[in-house]
């Protein structure tokens, strides 16, 4: 029977939470940060997951009993490699956000801002979707819900 260590699933829940409240900051290098953390607590959650410490997982080196499992480890080895590319490819975001705005905070683009603007307005006028002429009265489908036609 596996009993996981308390301080570690502890600690899986710190570093989520966390990384959960960076990723959700404006500033890139925050959101990097919280990438970084949510990264490493998924890897302390696999490692605990894993079951128990182990003998190295080479047959006849010792009881198969006694090896811990390597696929576990194999998933912490390519998520670690995955995060140094998402960690690259942030930080030339960052970099590239300093370059232009001498700051990292992600800002509304103006697209963006008139979408929402027309969104809340409901308005689809100069959307490809709308109608070349308005309708004045409603079909049979916009009318009574509980219409058939």
């Amino acid at each position: 029977m596996m009993v996981p260590n308390l301080v570690l699933c502890l600690l899986v829940g710190v570093l989520f939470a966390s990384g959960v409240y960076l990723l959700l900051a404006r500033s890139i290098v925050r959101a990097l940060m919280g990438l970084l953390l949510l990264g490493n607590g998924a890897n302390i959650l696999f490692l605990v997951a894993s079951g128990p410490a182990g003998r190295a997982p080479i047959v006849g080196a010792s009881d198969v009993t006694d090896m811990s499992d390597p696929l576990p480890q194999a998933m912490v080895l390519t998520a670690i490699v995955i995060s140094l590319g998402m960690t690259a490819f942030m930080l030339a975001l960052a970099h590239r956000s300093w370059q232009l705005t001498h700051h990292d905070v992600m800002e509304d683009d103006p697209e963006d801002y008139r979408i929402t603007v027309k969104a809340e307005r409901n308005d689809m006028s100069d959307s490809d979707f709308s109608q070349a002429e308005p309708r004045s009265e409603p079909t049979d489908f916009e009318g009574d819900p509980g219409s058939t036609g």
